[in-house]
């Protein structure tokens, strides 16, 4: 009768939880509703400026006639620009309205999961349950003895201790001959091994029924408090694969609870020595090892790093102000794991993977360990297929191949997540996973960050791994593995990935200061001695696998910030010699208004031209070296004024080609344009153009070939060589389009 009584109370709280989130969600989706009919109108109110007769306006300009550079085939152009604009706007929407909605559902099953456990709880220590546990007291007992075991964690206390504790708890006074059965059979089981036992016996009434066992650190535990607490776990943890209302929510628990079968629960138990600035000591644990989760009293949960003969260290995931010296800390049983899979992506999570974007708990039953090795060398494959990240200068002069490491170096405001944004929003369309960690960070940044994701509509595949400076020096450490282990999912699937870890110099201090922390010695700049190892094992991670190991690749972009430019630091030293090459971004060149501020004589891939097209690769063959002889020359034309033809030709061409290889903000471009625009201004296409005009030039251009070299543009994209033939159709081209163009604008 009074289970009932808890399913009718479940199912009140259940229906109350619905409506106050459906309400949240109805008023949230008016809202969005609302905000989509107001972009739809202000898009059909430009589309029908744009196509006004050229009677209907006072004073028309030469770009606002259909007889000039807008044709038919150009505002067709135009308002296939404005209907995918509409498309990714409703789809964003809807899938906001999906994310509030599960939330809602989320949240109430959680609630009602708490809510269910309680009162099972309640119901279970009244009888005729209870009778029915007691009646099973020598079951369990059996059970238990039938597991019981020395580990080698005991057998090394045995032998600078001699004695080994057995403690027997239950519930309830247990009968005297069952008490004496435990007893003779662990006292058995010690002196085999040459212990001497010490037989403890309590009740604990919190355990609600059952028994728990313990032999030195050893926990064999077949109790209800147990029970209900994994039950608790497996009920929260199951995936809800569609809306549901509170009868599917009822039945979805109660299947959970018929599901769950008594069994015996088996774990190690140690104790907090100390506690302090993130870091704690234990005592017992003795089988435990490197990298394995342990957990609080509290609720929270730790990692170990560091196993001392007489003490274990461990560092705390969340807040240590909980942990009191002289709790019991738990052996979770796994290496330190974070969820993986498709269910990630979209999400902002912590190094833990939970989600912090207030979208609800991710449901996903996918894990990798944060720690894992590297694919060996006969797994992988060279890398050949072009990253492209939709940067002039960076596809042009250092490319970033798939499976490759490419370091983005330079000092603060330099560029470094611009760069890094643009290569994201280029991967839209290509099937490419990205996944962006990062590491000390300020928290408005990283919402920035976001914001600029989800407008330019690239946020539906990436996955944010955000430790921000706010958060411990433990989860800054972790944070870059989880993203590692978070990649090979998409790596070991056949997928492509890119992987960016924002910074890893803040990466580097946060190890200092849990290595100092655990009283490890400290090195050069006060660095551990493993700080190399460090970085190497996680970089190492980012490969491309063979076709037979499942031919996924891992691209990974590690930012590094340097003081003053000075690249010859520790750290910086140390990356550059892990990865294949890098990215540097200088400060005079970013405040003279070069953006991206690459400096071509620093930066290096050491991939080069193999992980380019043959387009990309033909027209940018001599572009290093045509940079190189103009920063040169630029230099010493500062200290002279008489300057022959041939230097003076060579700074123009310089100074309009380094103008031609500016790009703006969040306007990543295609492989096809990047080329086009090259081929321009190397061919003297580009001579009479103002260098501080480059930019208009370029979109003019793009537009032009677009709305009238509509052939020419496929071949183009296609990204193969360009044989002779190709390349006088382009100059042709490129002749027709600076006729017209000079007919109604000159950027001279």
């Amino acid at each position: 009768m009074q289970l009932i009584y808890a399913l009718i109370n479940f199912l009140i709280l259940a229906v109350g939880l619905w409506i106050v989130g459906r309400k949240t969600v109805l008023r949230r989706f008016a809202e969005r509703r609302e905000r989509i009919g107001r972009e739809l109108d202000e898009a059909e109110a430009l589309e029908a400026a744009a196509v006004l007769p050229s009677s209907e306006i006072d004073e028309p300009q030469p770009e606002d006639t259909l007889e000039g550079p807008i044709a038919d085939a150009d505002m067709e152009i135009l308002r296939r620009s404005i209907s995918e604009e509409e498309q990714q706007a409703e789809e964003l929407h809807r899938q906001e309205l999906e994310d509030l909605q599960r939330e809602a559902m989320g949240n109430a099953r959680d609630q009602a999961v708490r809510s269910l456990v309680l009162e099972l709880g309640a119901h279970l220590t009244q009888e005729p349950q209870l009778s029915r546990i007691r009646a099973l007291e020598p079951l369990f007992a059996e059970r238990i003895l039938e597991n019981i075991s020395i580990t080698p964690g005991d057998m090394c206390y045995l032998m600078h201790h001699d004695v080994l504790y057995v403690t027997l708890t239950s519930a309830f006074p247990l009968p005297d001959d069952l008490v004496e059965l435990i007893g003779k059979r662990t006292t058995a089981l010690l002196r085999e091994v040459g212990g001497k036992p010490s037989y403890w016996v309590k009740v604990d009434p919190d355990l609600m029924g059952g028994i728990r066992l313990r032999i030195g650190d050893t926990v064999y535990d077949m109790t209800v408090e147990n029970r209900l607490y994994h039950l608790e776990k497996d009920l929260t943890k199951r995936p809800i694969d569609k809306l549901l209302d509170k009868e599917s929510i009822l039945q979805d628990l109660m299947e959970g609870i018929e599901e769950a079968q008594p069994k015996l629960d088996t774990f190690q138990l140690g104790r907090v020595i100390s506690v302090s600035d993130g870091i704690c000591w234990l005592d017992g644990l003795a089988d435990i090892m490197y990298g394995e989760v342990v957990e609080f009293d509290c609720g929270e949960r730790g990692m170990i790093l560091e196993i001392d003969p007489q003490r274990i260290g461990c560092v705390v995931f969340g807040s240590y102000e909980m942990i009191e010296s002289g709790s019991r800390v738990r052996r979770v049983g796994r290496i330190a794991s974070v969820p993986v899979g498709e269910a990630l992506l979209g999400r902002v999570v912590d190094p833990l993977g939970r989600a912090i974007d207030g979208k609800g708990r991710i449901r996903t039953e996918l894990k990798r360990p944060i720690e894992n090795p590297a694919p060996g060398i006969p797994d992988r494959k060279s890398i050949s297929v072009p990253l492209h990240t939709g940067v002039k200068a960076v596809d042009a002069l250092v490319p970033i191949g798939r499976g490759q490491r490419e370091l983005i170096i330079g000092d603060r405001q330099t560029g470094k997540t611009a760069l890094l944004l643009d290569a994201i929003i280029n991967q839209r369309g290509k099937n490419v996973a990205c996944i962006y960690v990062a590491i000390g960070q300020k928290e408005t940044s990283v919402a920035e960050f976001r914001d600029k994701l989800v407008k330019y509509g690239a946020m539906s595949y990436t996955t944010i791994v955000s430790a921000p400076a706010s958060s411990s020096a433990s989860l800054q450490y972790i944070a870059p593995f989880a993203g590692a282990a978070m990649s090979e999912y998409f790596l070991y699937s056949g997928r492509d990935c890119l992987i960016i870890y924002d910074d890893l110099s803040k990466h580097a201090v946060a190890y200092r200061e849990l290595s100092l922390l655990l009283h490890r010695p400290s090195g050069r700049e006060a660095y551990p001695g493993d700080v190399f190892y460090l970085h190497s094992r996680l970089l190492e991670r980012a490969a491309r696998l063979s076709e037979e190991a499942g031919g996924g690749s891992v691209t990974a972009l590690p930012v590094i910030e340097t003081q003053m430019g000075d690249i010859s630091a520790y750290i910086p030293t140390n990356v550059i010699s892990i990865t294949d090459g890098q990215i540097f971004l200088e400060t005079d060149l970013f405040n003279s208004g070069q953006r991206p501020a690459i400096n071509v004589g620093l930066s290096v891939s050491r991939v080069g031209s193999a992980a380019q097209t043959p387009l990309m690769k033909q027209v940018s063959s001599r572009l290093r070296m045509e940079l190189a002889q103009y920063r040169e020359l630029s230099t010493f034309a500062q200290f002279g004024s008489d300057l022959d033809d041939d230097t003076r030709k060579v700074l123009n061409s310089g100074e309009r080609m380094m103008a031609a290889l500016r790009q703006r903000r969040y306007a990543p471009l295609e492989d096809w344009k990047q080329a086009l625009l090259l081929f321009a201004v190397s061919e003297g296409f580009a001579d009479d153009v103002d260098p501080e005009n480059m930019e208009e030039f370029e979109d003019r251009l793009y537009f032009h070939m677009e709305g009238r070299e509509p052939e020419l543009v496929q071949k183009l994209k296609s990204g193969k060589k360009m044989d002779a033939a190709l390349i006088s159709s382009v100059k042709d081209a490129l002749t027709r389009f600076r006729k017209e163009d000079n007919s109604y604008g000159d950027l001279g």
